[in-house]
């Protein structure tokens, strides 16, 4: 279909797409326009990854805006929400305004009012609805990106809901749901009421097949030699082959080589597959790129000061990588922007990078197709869905004259096997995931909170509109698991049940609103009414209740017992920040650390040693899941603890084990379950927000107590907050009547942190012309990687990366 035929569109849509070079759409486009895209029509599209789903949003939304309406994109990643956005802003030069929101779960988003297009996190659309943002009832279309994530235990609920919740608030509401892997689409496009365009086209051919041996044994029955050098893997060699140049006989470069994304199943894979790697592209690279690629090393080395970081940027400097949730987003966005420029030529992964990044490459090897599985006890296969994800991201339209998916087999029977299981396989069916009582306790609050639903009956009727209730054959069984949910939410102070009507209590509303889990809720305010009564044991002995049953108490019955005892030993004061964080920790919403081998004797030891700080009974050694679950918490919380006392990432890194991403994911969930406790204590007149406020600007700034002030003023963060301290200057007050030499020389004399920071302390003249450092400042040696806190552009190490 040529662009000129566009029904529906902005009159200067055709003229756009011809400057960016296409005349005509692909076919799955033209289908998808075909089937009334563009006049609103709801459409399922099952297109394989670059086949041009992004465009058939575009034009869903653009029309929609053009019959002066309001479109909302929804994305499963906050990195994919900021890759859409930096896309759609290319039409704010026609008058389009274009916004983005991922996080601040308490927020109504008023400032999206005036966007015609909103791209947003399923969570943070979901919280959305729960805070009664206005405009979200002036929505004419929404698109779904990456739908067959319904199928997702932790985050496929949320999507559905939220899809059912606003196709119920807009009638009229125009859905687009995008996949490249959906087993099932005419289920879903059934759910939706939508077309289905389900097509396998691509503008490059992509080929599928497994090395086995010396040679590329393809789908079509092709064999190509592809050797293994003597004391090679074959991973190196398929690697080595994607990047070599091809000539013909007569010696002209028919084929420049490409790039390659290698899947493995861990982290420590990645990071040792890629170590091993760039040995293999080194000598593939040429003196600019390494000159380019030292650069990007160099970048990555200021994001953080961890041995992650300097082992990534070692494997940069030779041209491979390693990307996996561990990394910081700094680290994360450096190597996918270097692979999208062809300097890093090989990426060693974790199935993270399939789910929607674009990254695409001419290679895709799927080293390990089975991943270790805690609750099957052992490797299990992966999803053919999860599998043809990653192939998916094989063939680089403009850049690639082809692209190849190659798993790797070690045998004969292997070889077989991943055909069968994989090459020749289609998706799995997308399942529902909804009825589950962890998903629906939380989704049946916010229904009735929200008001969608005021009855038993209404409740059902809603989830009857679900893809669940399309999909199941278990008659009862969404009924059953929805009273049994009804019964928890109303024992604990949630609802109120009267007569089948429903109602949510003033602590329900709140619970919803904050995007807590309810037994989150649970969790917090029975360990803050444990503190009240227990504030003043000197042996932390626990009365007999706690003894039998470690409950919950009801918002009602905890006031009443707060009026009633008003414990005179329970001073705010001194309830101890590892006791809030430990509370956080073990609740539903915190991922928490798990127990490494050895790690059990030492937190026990720790338990045992600060048992009467922590906010709750300790659950007996013989109740074994619960009291490693319990050792679990506390190790995350002696996490959050040593970020707080400012100890340094490497250190953090090395002993506990994670990555420089995975305490700013942990630290960033703390920083907002504390603030969720703040507004739950105020909510019961428990009396210790402040306590709790502290706690979580500690965890947020990682400071010690008396730099919560100080780290507070933007442009600080930890480090800053700390050279400030010791020459002299306390808190914001002395800050913002601070000489400015002193000032100037505890930032080290950089002029223009210095004029910003004064600036936001709310300083009289923030100006350093004509100014010089205090030289009675002393200040430590600069660190040659602190350059993240010191560039003005950026944020400091205070951030904390994805939610």
């Amino acid at each position: 279909m040529d662009v000129a035929d566009l029904p529906g569109v902005p009159e200067w849509l055709p003229d756009h797409l011809r400057e960016d070079g296409i005349e005509e759409l692909y076919p799955p486009q033209g289908e998808a326009v075909e089937a009334g895209v563009t006049e609103g029509q709801n459409l399922v599209a099952a297109i394989p990854t670059a086949s041009g789903k992004t465009l058939v949003a575009e034009l869903a939304m653009l029309s929609s805006v053009a019959r002066g309406g309001k479109a909302l994109y929804i994305v499963p990643l906050r990195a994919l929400a900021s890759e859409k956005q930096a896309e759609f802003e290319q039409f704010e030069q026609y008058g389009l305004d274009v916004g983005v929101s991922t996080g601040n779960y308490e927020s109504e988003g008023g400032w999206l009012a005036d966007k015609d297009i909103v791209v947003a996190t399923s969570e943070k659309v979901d919280s959305l609805v729960r805070n009664d943002a206005p405009w979200i009832e002036e929505l004419t279309c929404v698109v779904s990106d990456e739908v067959h994530l319904v199928d997702d235990s932790q985050r496929g609920p949320t999507l559905e809901v939220t899809l059912a919740k606003l196709r119920r608030l807009n009638p009229d509401l125009q859905t687009v749901a995008l996949s490249a892997t959906i087993g099932n689409a005419d289920e879903l496009a059934g759910w939706l009421d939508a077309e289905l365009v389900d097509s396998d086209w691509r503008p490059i051919e992509l080929q599928k097949g497994v090395h086995y041996g010396q040679a590329l044994h393809l789908e079509d029955g092709q064999q190509k030699r592809l050797a293994v050098k003597n004391n090679e893997k074959a991973t190196a060699a398929v690697v080595r082959d994607t990047l070599q140049d091809d000539y013909d006989d007569d010696g002209n470069l028919v084929e420049e080589g490409g790039s390659s994304l290698v899947f493995v199943n861990s982290r420590r894979n990645a990071e040792a597959a890629a170590g091993r790697l760039a040995s293999t592209v080194r000598p593939h690279l040429t003196s600019e790129e390494r000159t380019q690629l030292a650069d990007v090393a160099a970048e990555i080395r200021d994001v953080s000061d961890t041995e992650t970081s300097d082992d990534l940027a070692d494997a940069v400097a030779d041209g491979a990588a390693f990307h996996h949730a561990g990394l910081a987003r700094g680290h994360r966005e450096l190597v996918e922007d270097a692979f999208r420029d062809r300097l890093i030529k090989v990426v060693c992964a974790t199935p993270t990078l399939a789910a929607g990044v674009n990254t695409p490459s001419r290679r895709v090897v799927v080293r390990d197709w089975r991943r270790y599985d805690g609750t099957a006890g052992g490797m299990q296969p992966l999803s053919v869905l999860e599998v043809h994800q990653m192939m998916g991201r094989a063939g680089r339209p403009g850049l690639d004259p082809y692209g190849e998916a190659v798993l790797v087999a070690n045998s004969h029977d292997e070889l077989d096997e991943l055909f069968e299981r994989y090459v020749w396989a289609d998706p799995e069916p997308v399942r529902s995931k909804l009825a589950a009582e962890p998903a629906l306790r939380t989704h049946i609050l916010a229904t009735v909170s929200s008001g969608f639903a005021r009855s038993r009956e209404g409740l059902l009727e809603f989830l009857e509109q679900t893809l669940y209730a399309s999909q199941t054959d278990e008659s009862g069984r969404l009924e059953a698991v929805t009273d049994d949910v009804l019964t928890y939410l109303e024992r604990n102070g949630f609802l109120e049940i009267d007569g089948g009507e429903l109602d949510a209590t003033s602590l329900g509303h709140t619970v919803s609103r904050l995007y807590l889990d309810p037994m989150s809720a649970a969790e917090i305010l029975d360990g803050l009414e444990h503190w009240q009564r227990h504030a003043g044991d000197a042996d932390g002995e626990t009365d007999e209740r706690d003894a039998a049953e470690g409950g919950f108490t009801t918002a009602s019955e905890l006031a009443d017992e707060q009026t009633a005892e008003a414990s005179v030993d329970a001073d705010p004061d001194e309830i101890s920040a590892l006791g809030l964080y430990h509370l956080v920790s073990r609740t539903p919403d915190m991922y928490q650390l798990y127990l490494r081998s050895g790690d059990r004797e030492e937190f026990e030891m720790e338990l045992y040693e600060r048992e009467s700080e922590l906010l709750g009974p300790t659950p007996s050694e013989f109740e074994d899941s619960r009291f490693e679950d319990w050792l679990s918490a506390l190790k995350t919380a002696r996490l959050l603890e040593d970020w707080a006392e400012e100890v340094d990432e490497e250190t953090i890194t090395e002993r506990y084990g994670v990555g420089p991403g995975d305490i700013r994911g942990k630290v960033e969930t703390a920083q907002w379950l504390l603030g969720a406790a703040e507004s739950l204590a105020n909510e019961v007149d428990a009396d210790v927000a402040r306590a709790i406020s502290e706690a979580r600007i500690r965890v947020e700034h990682g400071v010690r107590e008396e730099l919560v002030e100080l780290a507070g003023v933007r442009g600080v963060g930890r480090k800053r907050a700390r050279r400030l301290f010791e020459a002299g200057i306390a808190d914001r007050a002395e800050l913002r009547d601070a000489a400015k030499p002193v000032v100037l020389a505890a930032l080290r004399g950089r002029r223009k942190t210095a004029e910003n920071v004064l600036e936001n302390a709310g300083h009289r003249d923030p100006s350093m012309e004509g100014v010089e450092p205090d030289p009675d400042v002393e200040v430590d040696t600069a660190d040659p990687r602190d350059g993240v806190e010191d560039d003005d552009t950026s944020e400091d190490q205070s951030s904390l990366g994805d939610f």
